[in-house]
């Protein structure tokens, strides 16, 4: 890891170093429980995880939105932290809407 990197140090070393870290403490990583995990990690995770759900892969095609949301609401103090999938549940409207523009722009080009 590359300690020259401003972002790497201070808040931003947890979310690069935890990011596949469960709620419930079996993560891939140093196993973290809870909110030792940092809560940008903790976000990442969820963000992360829509992401790769719904988007075209090498390996596979994208799924929908509305099933990756089901999956992150279904692990909810398992493998995401409950808080930040209720903040993302109150945002998801709005979350959808720019993914739409977004997908809308990229089209164009």
């Amino acid at each position: 890891m590359r300690s020259d990197v401003a972002f790497l140090r201070g808040e931003g070393i947890g979310v690069v170093r935890s990011p596949h870290e469960s709620w419930y403490g079996l993560g891939a990583s140093v196993r973290l429980v809870g909110d030792q995990i940092p809560i940008g990690a903790r976000v990442f995770a969820v963000a992360d995880t829509l992401d790769a759900l719904s988007n075209d892969r090498p390996y596979r095609g994208a799924g929908s939105w509305e099933d990756a949301a089901t999956l992150i609401v279904a692990e909810a103090g398992g493998q995401f932290d409950p808080d930040v999938v209720e903040a993302f549940l109150e945002r998801e409207l709005a979350m959808r809407s720019l993914q739409r523009e977004f997908a809308s722009l990229a089209a164009l080009n």
